[in-house]
Parts: C-alpha cells; structure tokens; sequence
C-alpha cells in the first residue's frame, strides 16, 4: 500500500464535522487511523476524554504518541484482541473501513470493546457521487488517484445504502447517516434528471455514520 506518498496533511486533517458527532458524555475514545493525533487533540479540548488510538504508519504513531493517551502502531486487526471489552463510549473511524479488507469483520470484533449504547462513528467517500458516476458511465473510465473518493488505497467501494446495511447488519442501530461535503455543481441536478431524482445522494463526497451498539 503506497501509504508513504500521501500528502502531510492527509495524518493531521482537522476533522470538526466529525467532532460534532460525539456524545460530550463520552469519556473513553478510540480513535481507528489516529494519524499524529490531530483529531485526538481536538476531541480532548472538546470533553476532556481519555483518548486511545490504533495508527498503521509508524513515523504517524509515534507523532500521536505525545498527545494521545495509548497508541498502537500497526493494523487495526492484529490489535482488535488487546482493547479491553466493554470499555469505550465511542470508536472512530474516520476514512479507515474502505481501506480494510474486511470492514465488516472488524466492526463485528470490535463492538465487543464498546459500552452498551456505546457509539461507531465513521466517515466513509460515496461511490456514488456525481464525479465517480461520470467517470464511469460517461467517460467509460476506472482511474485511481492519490486521495479523495478513487483513492488507489482503497479496498472496498460504498454507497449511502451500503454503509447502513452493513451496520444493520452486524446489529448496530443506525442513528446518523447523512452526507458530507455537499456539491454545488448543477451537474448533481442534470444527472438526477434521468434519475427522476432519486438520487439525491450523489452530491455527497462522504457519508458520516453513528451507528449505536445495542
């Protein structure tokens, strides 16, 4: 995985869109893909949590190591094992299932290191936005590129759709779902033509997701 050419800000995005979905109530964290702990950071200063990260990029984890309050470096699946159960209000995975070979598994793992009624909250890009679909289906192309919806490090492709029953599907109850990053391009209009507007989805980048353990 060509992880090493991302650019320095791909490790140190603020996300505050993301924030914003986290319970002040939640007081234990983990953050899945912390990066340098940018987000972590933030999340602190927001309720003041204990905050845990799991980082793949070595130079990422040892940044994040300084502010977050325990970090494992390496995959996400070879440290599911040494969380302990029952113990975080909220897990994060903030553009991390689509680079995983099987998201699914992971979030049925995992689930057991939540809280009752503890949260997943993740971002995840939409295959379905207007730029993929013109790719596609106008242009008759599949090219990767080195960030954004055809990132070349991803595994796995998701729709609106797809992100919730995947969720549902593992048992979790979906109590956010909604678009980010909207699009203000007409073409989102012109595409829905045909479409008979149904889908309105397409002008979305990502989705965000907070899906409840019950």
């Amino acid at each position: 995985m060509d992880y090493e050419n991302k650019p320095d800000a791909y490790y140190s995005f603020p996300r505050p869109e993301m924030l914003e979905l986290l319970p002040k109530t939640a007081k234990r964290v983990l953050d899945v893909g912390c990066g340098q702990g940018t987000f972590a950071s933030q999340i602190k200063a927001y309720n003041d949590a204990e905050v845990w990260g799991i980082e793949y990029m070595p130079n990422e984890g040892e940044v994040a190591k300084k502010v977050m309050d325990k970090v494992f470096i390496g995959a996400v699946e070879d440290y599911i094992n040494e969380l302990p159960d029952n113990y975080f209000d909220a897990i994060y995975f903030n553009d991390v299932l689509e680079h995983l070979t099987y998201p699914d598994d992971v979030l049925k793992k995992i689930k057991l290191k939540l809280v009752k009624n503890g949260h997943i909250i993740s971002s995840i890009p939409n295959m379905r936005n207007f730029r993929v679909l013109k790719m596609l289906v106008w242009d008759g192309n599949w090219d990767y590129t080195d960030h954004g919806v055809m990132d070349k490090t991803h595994l796995r492709w998701f729709t609106k759709k797809s992100i919730r029953k995947m969720y549902e599907d593992l048992g979790y109850e979906v109590i956010v779902h909604k678009g980010l990053n909207p699009s203000k391009s007409l073409k989102t209009i012109l595409y829905n033509i045909p479409l008979l507007f149904r889908a309105s989805d397409i002008k979305f980048i990502q989705f965000a997701t907070v899906a409840r353990n019950v």
